[in-house]
């Protein structure tokens, strides 16, 4: 027994020292913080508009905080992660870091000293980037204004706070490596691909993770929930009834607004009006045409007009006298801003038989939006939504259910009384 146990801790400590040195990454000496002059403007610009399209600012800004001082916190299921300090202060922020060491950062998750990142930095797309792509943000991060905000600690238990199990992480779930265009596809529908997978991670919110954190591959952008909203399908499991189609796209991720969609709210708001509006129309369109293509919506342009057709039967029950008490409740407090009538709805008033809120299998998102609305900063800018949140959570179940009911042929949601309880006490 005791050969054995010596054999057994001998062959552990070969595996620690062997895990050790996989794991090592070394330190990259610091520098003097370049001149914001000593970057062109051009690629200062290209920068800006590639931090929009990564929702940099949205990511690394604290609520009230400065622009990329850190301090925002990432709720995951091991505890709070704190976003860093990205502007050029040399103490407290990457201003001794030089561009090879951004660039390892982007697209390694390894910090200026060697330390594994966490994957709340989504670095696992950001591999993608083209080495252009990162001189542009690396010149436009350096040209910020440099913030001394030291780092939060996070609520990371131990042993999970260890960097370099991070190593192990990687090595199960990441895949180092340059954006490859697919040569059966159009230049548009690649530049497309680079922007989703890459810059603008759209898979880190909307694809399901595993019980460790990882995005799960086999099941990219098929929903996912994020800061107690659902993020829906982006592929043809989306159960809208009216089909995303090109069209509709576009206006969505330039303006906010769809005309058989509704708007965007919740996570999906800062996307559209602090990081997508940076983007070029071109690169707009370029995104309309990759999700396009992934959810088939060309191929199901025939169930819109049955769509419309049910919609418009749906809005007729809120017409005239309601015996129902949940009919009553919504003609009071819904019907006359979300009544469209026969014909086309209208974008800014969603048609809730339409979105995908109300058809989704989790009441979430439309939960949270009776009871905190929709304010004027997200969806349609200057067109407010007022919260409900003074309806009692029977209240605002019985909402529910009945749009459900008579807006959907799709099961009753389950136990609605006590999920509204629970977003209410999580708040917006």
């Amino acid at each position: 027994m005791k050969r054995i146990l010596i054999g057994l801790l001998a062959f552990a400590g070969v595996v620690v020292v062997a895990f050790g040195a996989f794991a090592w990454r070394p330190a990259i000496g610091k520098i003097a913080p370049p001149a914001p002059t000593s970057f062109a403007p051009d690629l200062v610009a290209r920068g800006e508009v590639l931090a929009g399209a990564g929702y940099c600012s949205t990511c690394h800004t604290a609520k009230g905080g400065q622009p990329f001082a850190g301090g925002y916190p990432m709720k995951t299921s091991f505890g709070a992660i704190y976003s860093t300090n990205i502007t050029p202060d040399p103490k407290t922020g990457i201003g001794s870091w030089s561009e090879a060491a951004f660039s390892r950062a982007l697209r390694e998750g390894v910090a200026r000293n060697g330390a594994h990142l966490f994957p709340a930095l989504p670095y696992d797309h950001f591999t993608k980037l083209s080495d252009a792509d990162v001189s542009a943000l690396y010149a436009y991060m350096m040209t910020r204004p440099a913030v001394v905000a030291e780092k939060k600690r996070n609520g990371i238990p131990f042993p999970l706070n260890i960097r370099a199990l991070q190593a192990g992480w990687k090595l199960l779930f990441f895949k180092p490596g340059r954006f490859e265009p697919d040569k059966t596809k159009s230049p548009e529908w690649n530049r497309g691909a680079y922007l989703a997978e890459g810059i603008s991670h759209c898979g880190a919110c909307h694809t399901p993770r595993n019980g460790l954190g990882a995005e799960k591959r086999d099941k990219a952008f098929a929903g996912a929930a994020i800061d107690h909203w659902i993020a829906p399908p982006l592929t043809a499991a989306n159960p809208s009834p009216a089909p995303w189609d090109q069209a509709e796209l576009v206006a969505y991720l330039r303006t906010g607004v769809s005309r058989y969609h509704g708007v965007a709210a919740g996570p999906m708001a800062p996307v559209v009006h602090d990081g997508l509006v940076k983007l070029p129309d071109s690169d707009i369109q370029a995104l309309a045409v990759y999700f396009n293509d992934r959810d088939g919506g060309a191929g199901r342009a025939s169930a819109l007009a049955p769509a419309l057709q049910k919609a418009d039967a749906a809005d007729r029950l809120n017409v005239g006298p309601q015996s129902d008490p949940s009919a009553r409740l919504y003609t009071a407090a819904c019907a006359s801003c979300h009544y469209n009538g026969p014909g086309q709805p209208n974008p800014l008033r969603p048609d809730l038989a339409l979105n995908s809120a109300v058809n989704l299998d989790d009441p979430t998102n439309l939960i949270q939006v009776v009871l905190h609305g929709v304010g004027a900063k997200e969806g349609a800018p200057g067109v407010v939504m007022p919260a409900f949140n003074r309806f009692s959570d029977a209240d605002v179940a019985r909402l529910a259910a009945y749009l459900r009911a008579t807006r959907t042929d799709k099961p009753a949601w389950p136990d609605l009384e006590k999920k509204v309880a629970a977003i209410r006490a999580e708040g917006k």
